[in-house]
């Protein structure tokens, strides 16, 4: 949403502008005979993660299935996250919370983006499960049995005292372009 209200208010003041140019120039030209060059960069990791965000929100309510990988099975947490950076960014994660922790660069958990993965110890084993940080300290993933995927707070007593640490796969990401 924010990206497109930022491309229609950049569109606009470069038309503002490039008009203001062409009435400076005193040129009869109107806005609509300027090519304004646009440069096709690759995404950033920004513009990734913001992926991620969405496509995991897209499937908010999804069952939680134990070894689920699709919105069609349900997920359980890593087929979840799994499923989510395939279709966002197209980077393979392995299979389970523990082998994807070791995955990217450690993140503090005071350091935590939009788009870095959380991980916490729900079954009394460090780095069981694993959720999408959000940013304001919320998380989305597929909780456990019974559950849907969801957003929590990662200020909830319960995740506070599990919460295991943090990585960004932004390195892989870069690495696999």
């Amino acid at each position: 949403m924010y990206k497109i209200i930022f491309v229609l208010s950049l569109a606009f003041a470069n038309s503002c502008l490039a008009n203001d140019l062409i009435q400076a120039a005193g040129n009869q030209a109107s806005a609509h005979d300027i090519q304004l060059e646009s440069t096709d960069s690759p995404p950033t990791w920004a513009d990734k993660a913001e992926e991620v965000i969405f496509q995991a929100l897209s499937l908010t309510g999804i069952q939680y299935k134990y070894g689920g990988k699709t919105p069609d099975t349900g997920f359980d947490c890593s087929g979840f996250v799994r499923y989510v950076f395939s279709q966002a960014t197209k980077i393979t994660l392995p299979p389970t919370a523990r082998a994807i922790s070791q995955m990217g660069k450690t993140v503090k958990k005071e350091e935590l983006q939009p788009g870095d993965l959380v991980f916490f110890n729900t079954l009394k084993s460090a780095f069981s499960h694993v959720g999408i940080y959000m940013g304001n300290n919320k998380f989305i993933h597929s909780p456990s049995s019974g559950g849907k995927v969801r957003v929590e707070s990662m200020d909830n007593n319960y995740w506070q005292k599990r919460f295991n640490g943090a990585q960004r796969i932004e390195a892989v990401s870069e690495q696999t372009n």
